[in-house]
């Protein structure tokens, strides 16, 4: 989206702490035992309070409110009742909504309780991957670099990059142009970021596939070769120097 007036701004401003924040208290409210759909259901209360609506309900009648994907799921697990949180999960949530016409994305994947599965790393890694992408975005910066710098970043860890997941545009619906912010270089891809436009940037980092691949569900994606995902997402909006990052409130750095 291209923001070019102040009341647009704010527009996004107020989504984007409403997603952040729904996502910052789902991830303290996640317990052992609990099921990935009472997790879900929490999500959605709080989207309801501030009057937001799901945005993956909205745009493509996702069932569930926010989407939860555990351990092997790499993205777009649907919250259920027979999915219980167990200690040392690997989880991720991805919380998006829209309010009075403007919408906005955020999401992380963080360890439940200890890292008896040794998962810390690789959610470490997106973290900063994310946050070394995000410091080099600025209007005139090839799109194509940043995914340069992230799968480097990757490679450097130890870790591989989905490539067929990506960051997009964002603001007057829940994807637009640039609708391929991806997570490697596509040399032929000239595009540029372009300033006083808000952007979702996110990370899929991975422990062996390189390629999502979708389950009978019709919803879930798992790694083409096994092993774990991590992501971590931002809207953000593009400057001149360093973007404003309007969903900061989530905290996923912290």
């Amino acid at each position: 989206m291209s923001i070019t007036k102040e009341s647009e701004l704010e527009g996004m401003k107020k989504i984007s702490e409403v997603v952040a924040t729904t996502l910052k208290m789902m991830r303290a409210y996640a317990k052992a035992g609990m099921s990935t759909k009472e997790l879900d259901n929490y999500g959605g209360t709080i989207l309801k309070s501030y009057g937001a609506k799901s945005a993956p309900y909205e745009t493509y009648k996702f069932p569930g409110y926010t989407c939860i994907s555990i351990n092997q799921e790499a993205a777009h697990g649907i919250p259920s009742e027979k999915k219980i949180l167990k200690e040392g999960d690997l989880i991720n949530i991805d919380v998006s909504a829209e309010l009075n016409g403007f919408w906005s994305d955020n999401g992380g994947s963080f360890v439940l309780g200890k890292d008896i599965h040794n998962h810390q790393p690789l959610v470490d890694a997106s973290k900063e991957i994310l946050k070394k992408a995000i410091q080099n975005i600025k209007g005139g910066v090839l799109i194509s670099e940043i995914g340069f710098l992230i799968e480097s970043e990757a490679k450097k860890s130890g870790y591989k990059v989905i490539k067929n997941l990506a960051g997009h545009g964002v603001g007057r619906s829940l994807h637009e142009k640039p609708e391929n912010i991806l997570n490697y270089r596509v040399k032929t891809n000239r595009e540029r970021f372009k300033k006083n436009t808000t952007v979702a940037i996110e990370t899929f980092i991975s422990t062996h596939s390189t390629i999502a691949v979708g389950l009978r569900d019709g919803w879930t994606l798992v790694g083409n070769k096994g092993g774990f995902v991590t992501q971590h997402e931002h809207t953000i909006l593009i400057t001149d120097n360093a973007p404003v990052i309007l969903t900061a409130a989530n905290e996923i750095w912290n």
